[in-house]
């Protein structure tokens, strides 16, 4: 399977070359040269995640890592699950926060770093990580790396725009695990990403890759979860599916829209966004107009200029599906409040991304219509906000008290590029 960069398609590469760059020329993000599809999706659903999880990674990756090696990989990193809850007839949760670091973002870090080692194990030469972050994917990514021969990872995030708790989980580990606390907001940080790839002796001298949901090795491994909150559902719900995603650099519903085009029924998707508002306005009014990021109590989608919103427009262009098709909504911090406390009133505990799914997807569903909505990360992850909303005194499962603990190792720099070129060449001399 060859995959080409949006910005200059004459640019094709292997899997492993996307998984080892990251990013293509121009910062261009990589996308499929072929879109698979199966023909037996009911057969597809009947089998386990990990089964199922390889055969759709082993269509998109081809001859170029063996079954068994993508086998051995997603075994590897899928080792918890995805359940689907049901809070009332035909609307179900889909819980992405059973792994290790309690987000969604499990799933694509974990199969990323085996990825990345499949196709650099015979390589002598050290590779740098370098990702931004707006909350899940740091702990994601330092837990999936941790301790690995080879890999440093550094990891900005914008300093007092992410939870305490968040912060906790990534900013404690050490070792091959640099954190960057940045003055300035998560798309600042996303920029600067996009600078240090853009800077090819850079590039060069520390071995930069990037872990954001731009390495279509992440984005590849959360196509899986659609298949397998699919198959959880009774057959009478499959036919008129409608799926909300809460949504802020937009690398889920990419993910649930790949998901779409290998054949797996989804009547339509929405896009389920805080006052980060951008691509709602989009898709209402035709006009791509990015404010300044807001601060919001939803801050993982805290993002006003969403990098994989180009892969989307691709793919409806490749199948022929209407952008009009997408279902789309904005919400405020006061009625993802409002939302949470409804939502435990019904008797689900959820959290601030996972309840601005919810209310979306109750105010655009049909009857007869099956809903669904993820639930992105453990309501614990958020516990500060979540507590004050719903006076509860939320427990911290075991990881998260673990590291809240522990002392954070943060670095704090200015949103400067060579402060961060100082940092990336310090962690590999």
């Amino acid at each position: 399977m060859k995959l080409y960069n949006l910005k200059e398609h004459q640019e094709q590469v292997s899997f492993g070359q996307a998984v080892r760059q990251g990013l293509g020329r121009n910062q261009g993000l990589f996308f499929p040269s072929e879109l698979p599809q199966f023909s037996d999706i009911d057969a597809l659903l009947e089998m386990d995640f990990v089964t199922r999880s390889s055969k759709i990674l082993s269509a998109f990756i081809g001859d170029e890592l063996s079954e068994e090696t993508v086998s051995q990989m997603v075994d590897s990193a899928f080792q918890f699950p995805a359940p689907i809850n049901k809070l009332r007839d035909g609307v179900y949760a889909l819980e992405l926060f059973h792994g290790p670091t309690l987000a969604f973002k499990d799933f694509g870090g974990r199969f990323m770093a085996q990825s990345l080692a499949a196709v650099t194990a015979d390589s002598e030469s050290d590779i740098t990580i370098l990702t931004a972050t707006s909350g899940d994917t740091g702990a994601a990514v330092a837990h999936a790396f941790y301790g690995m021969d080879n890999i440093k990872v550094v990891i900005l995030y914008p300093k007092g725009k992410i939870s305490p708790l968040q912060e906790k989980m990534f900013c404690t580990l050490g070792k091959n695990i640099t954190t960057v606390a940045v003055n300035g907001t998560f798309d600042d940080c996303q920029a600067l990403v996009k600078q240090a790839f853009d800077d090819a002796e850079l590039r060069k001298e520390v071995g930069l890759n990037s872990a954001n949901s731009i390495n279509i090795s992440r984005l590849m491994a959360q196509i899986c979860y659609y298949f397998e909150a699919v198959a959880q559902l009774p057959k009478a719900e499959r036919e008129q599916l409608v799926i909300s995603v809460p949504s802020g650099n937009f690398g889920n519903l990419t993910a649930g829209l790949l998901a779409k085009s290998l054949g797996l029924p989804v009547k339509r998707f929405i896009a389920a966004t805080n006052e980060n508002d951008t691509v709602p306005r989009y898709l209402q009014t035709g006009e791509w107009s990015p404010k300044v990021t807001v601060p919001t109590i939803s801050n993982a989608m805290d993002v006003s200029q969403p990098n994989n919103w180009p892969r989307i427009e691709e793919l409806c262009q490749l199948k022929g599906w209407g952008l009009n098709e997408l279902g789309y909504g904005a919400v405020t911090d006061e009625q993802t409040a409002e939302t949470l406390k409804q939502m435990t009133a019904e008797g689900y505990l959820c959290e601030p991304h996972g309840a601005i799914a919810y209310r979306i997807l109750n105010e655009q569903l049909n009857d007869g219509e099956t809903g669904l909505f993820l639930c992105t990360a453990h309501p614990a992850k958020f516990k500060e906000v979540v507590d004050e909303i719903l006076d509860k005194d939320i427990p911290l499962p075991g990881p998260l008290a673990k590291h809240n603990a522990m002392e954070l190792l943060s670095l704090e720099r200015d949103n400067d590029f060579e402060a961060v070129k100082a940092v990336l060449r310090s962690v590999q001399s």
